[in-house]
């Protein structure tokens, strides 16, 4: 098979011993260097991937992607008056409606549904904690990740029980309740005119579902009905006040709140036509989880720097091998020159030597971090690692293939860039003044 010279060659000196060993040392070392730095790349990031997948979806599962609120209200028209509603609801509700309707009808936009909340302390006879309070509507909530991860009860039996509450596998351990005991929901912030003074507002709820995400709003999180939370918060109907958008990926978020304020100040700007984003107001994710996010992200780019750093001074042992591997070579390289070897091919001979050892520590180090990275729970069984110290709870680990690409390509890269100044010096080679003493 026809084969450049040049390349050739530099097949020949890569296979070929040094008379010393010490080049062919420092030729194995760098290249392991290389090999493990990218293994333990691709293994740490798909982890990291998996850690920042489990977070999305444990909690941007529940955490609204984007909250509308501050929409007006709206009387129902006596059209809407003529057919019973099976429900109680809002007057409001004709309002909200015709919002979720136009918000459901943007791009990204995978689910919206009503919602009220409030903060509130939940007690027992054994415990007292505070939590966030939301009243939802069940029927539009089968999509959520409570509904999915319920371990006793249903969200439905909201709507089948007057007065229930849906909690938190957490919470219910702390308070120590199950399924059908009474809790007491306490408004600090409202409060009501009794013969014996004023008195924070309070129900006793009875806990009609269990749920386990896995994440801190297992403790942090209750579901009432939103009629009954209206009725605890002295609002008419069932007090929706904000809507909530699930998104096919909630970093999408600024993007859709982009397009929708922009269509908002088309409304305004065009006041014949009335648009149900006329007034409303918009807030995302970000405002509230946005640090624990952005914390993740740079400890992802601060471990993908430091094993980056690993796999370059790998590849710059490249650069040692290679130099002492053209001082060793002088007269050879002569002795082409003599023949007509131009200096490019020189060149060329030399960065062919480097790329094959990085070649082979990229190939051996990617191959090494899929098995590591698809297998990597299974491997720490076997040897009996335990990273989270009790149990047996399974690292989260996510393949990215563009990631591995990336990984591999950048080892290249600094695999080809450790060749150049061994190349380029070899090429500089006087073949008068090396072959004299020869």
């Amino acid at each position: 098979m026809f084969q450049p010279i040049s390349i050739f060659i530099g097949l020949r000196y890569s296979r070929s011993k040094s008379p010393t060993g010490f080049v062919s040392f420092i030729t194995f070392f760098s290249t392991v260097g290389i090999l493990l730095g990218v293994a333990a790349l691709i293994t740490v990031v798909s982890v990291m991937n998996g850690f920042e997948g489990e977070l999305k979806k444990r909690i941007l599962g529940i955490v609204p992607h984007v909250i509308v609120s501050d929409f007006p209200s709206q009387e129902p028209s006596q059209e809407s008056n003529k057919e019973p509603i099976k429900e109680t609801r809002t007057p409001h509700e004709p309002s909200w409606l015709a919002l979720r309707e136009e918000l459901l009808s943007q791009p990204h936009v995978l689910q919206v549904t009503p919602f009220l909340e409030s903060e509130a302390l939940i007690q027992s006879p054994n415990g007292l904690q505070g939590v966030l309070v939301q009243g939802i509507m069940p029927k539009f909530e089968q999509s959520n990740i409570i509904n999915s991860h319920m371990v006793a009860g249903s969200l439905e039996n909201l709507i089948k029980q007057s007065y229930s509450v849906v909690i938190g596998q957490a919470l219910a351990n702390k308070l120590q309740v199950s399924l059908g005991d009474e809790v007491r929901l306490v408004l600090p912030n409202k409060s009501v005119f009794t013969p014996m003074g004023r008195i924070p507002v309070q129900r006793v709820f009875n806990v009609a579902g269990i749920f386990h995400i896995g994440s801190q709003v297992d403790d942090a999180m209750v579901y009432v009905d939103s009629r009954y939370g209206a009725k605890l918060l002295r609002r008419k109907g069932d007090g929706i006040d904000k809507l909530r958008l699930y998104l096919d990926d909630a970093f999408n978020a600024k993007r859709v709140v982009t397009t929708l304020e922009k269509k908002q100040k088309d409304s305004q700007q065009n006041t014949q036509q009335k648009n149900p984003l006329h007034s409303v107001s918009f807030s995302t994710w970000d405002e509230s989880q946005g640090a624990l996010f952005s914390a993740v992200k740079m400890e992802k780019n601060m471990m993908w720097l430091m094993l980056s750093l690993i796999i370059a001074v790998a590849a710059f042992n490249i650069v040692s091998a290679l130099v002492m591997v053209v001082v060793e070579k002088q007269a050879e390289i002569g002795i082409l020159q003599t023949l007509g070897l131009a200096r490019i091919d020189v060149i060329k001979i030399f960065i062919t030597q480097g790329m094959v050892n990085g070649l082979w520590g990229v190939t051996l180090g990617g191959l090494l971090g899929l098995i590591l990275a698809l297998n990597l729970n299974d491997i720490m069984q076997v040897v009996g690692v335990n990273l989270f110290g009790f149990g047996m709870q399974d690292l989260p680990v996510k393949l990215e293939w563009l990631d591995v690409l990336t990984i591999i390509f950048s080892a290249l890269i600094m695999s080809f860039l450790a060749t150049l100044y061994p190349a380029y010096q070899a090429s500089t080679t006087q073949p008068a003044q090396v072959l004299r003493n020869e």
